[in-house]
């Protein structure tokens, strides 16, 4: 199964997702930060395995 994290920057800080998501759990998660914090550049990245 294929890993991804979400990734964002709020007030000029890079943040990062604390887990994996499958895809479908990302993208809402990604869906969810745009609408509860605000941010527009929020990126699904595919996480390597093990990491």
């Amino acid at each position: 199964m294929q890993n991804f994290r979400v990734t964002w920057t709020q007030d000029g800080q890079p943040k990062r997702s604390g887990v994996a998501y499958d895809l479908p759990s990302a993208e809402h998660r990604k869906v969810r930060l745009e609408q509860e914090t605000g941010v527009a550049d929020v990126e699904i990245v595919p996480e390597k395995p093990g990491v």
